[in-house]
């Protein structure tokens, strides 16, 4: 992970976990891969991959959520896009996440797991970690 000196924009992680939720919903969600951001001054880019049930107990869909986010003398810009990745059984899933770390060449560090296996007060947990000044005004 490389981070040059500067706030970055604290406000674009938990707004991008507040859409992951508003578009995947808590109780599908089995668990969630937040990668450490790339900062540069007030400049911030990260990933969330997640992980949710399907009808097949035996498989993931498997979601990415990139974030880009700015704040300049205009404000602040946060920018997401959403991909669903694929499918894979989930004892797989530790294996694809070491591979995304080592395919960002430093880019990346090793992400936190969050297990929710789609239990709301988890995710609630999670949000509970963030300011909840920094999802005022989130875009919908």
């Amino acid at each position: 992970m490389t981070n040059e000196a500067g706030p970055g924009v604290p406000e674009a992680l938990p707004r991008t976990l507040h859409r992951i939720r508003e578009q995947l919903g808590t109780e599908r969600i089995d668990r969630l891969w937040i990668f450490p951001p790339l900062i540069r001054g007030r400049r911030e880019q990260g990933l969330v991959a997640v992980s949710v049930y399907t009808e097949n107990p035996e498989c993931r869909q498997l979601h990415s959520a990139a974030y880009t986010a700015e704040r300049t003398g205009q404000g602040l810009t946060v920018t997401h896009s959403f991909l669903e990745q694929g499918d894979a059984p989930p004892d797989r899933l530790p294996r694809v996440m070491d591979g995304v770390v080592r395919r960002a060449r430093d880019e990346l560090g090793e992400p936190r797991e969050v297990v929710l296996e789609g239990k709301p007060e988890v995710f609630d947990e999670l949000m509970a970690e963030f300011d909840p000044a920094l999802l005022e005004s989130t875009p919908s």
